[in-house]
């Protein structure tokens, strides 16, 4: 497996790997507000923007898109992988090569952590800097953590 650049041509087959990752997991932890707020963040046309930024990398198996990472800056902004494909190392993939790309410039990176994937981020190595509280809809309100992880400097 490895992780390469998106291009154009995959955008729906990434989309289709956010959404149905979003769908299968997140109503274990949120209201369907906020899983309708986290499909609405990942549309296809901010997919397609950051696709544009070169900011996108998809890993492939058996044949197909089964996940995608994506970054700006020194922020990690979407890192999904299929529920089928999950614990099998694609996700510390994505986000060894994401870290790798960012400490080329940065010496931290940070990433705003969804309840199912805090306790992951904690074991590479990322802490919680603090709590923010998102206001959806209904008078519903997203909790996450704002998480950071310094960055070894080569040399």
């Amino acid at each position: 497996m490895t992780y390469e650049l998106a291009v154009m041509e995959n955008l729906q087959d990434i989309h289709d790997v956010v959404q149905r990752t979003i769908k299968m997991i997140y109503p274990q932890y949120y209201p369907a507000e906020v899983v309708a707020f986290f499909c609405g963040l990942h549309s296809k046309e901010a997919i397609a923007k950051d696709i544009g930024n070169g900011s996108v990398g998809i890993v492939k198996a058996d044949g197909k898109i089964v996940a995608t990472g994506c970054f700006e800056g020194n922020h990690i902004t979407r890192v999904y992988v299929l529920t089928e494909y999950q614990k099998k190392g694609i996700g510390t993939l994505i986000m060894k090569t994401l870290e790798t790309r960012i400490g080329e410039t940065y010496d931290s990176v940070y990433l705003d952590a969804s309840l199912p994937a805090a306790a992951l981020y904690e074991k590479r190595g990322f802490h919680t800097v603090k709590h923010e509280r998102y206001p959806v809809e209904n008078e519903v309100v997203l909790v996450y953590e704002v998480m950071e992880k310094k960055l070894q400097v080569e040399g």
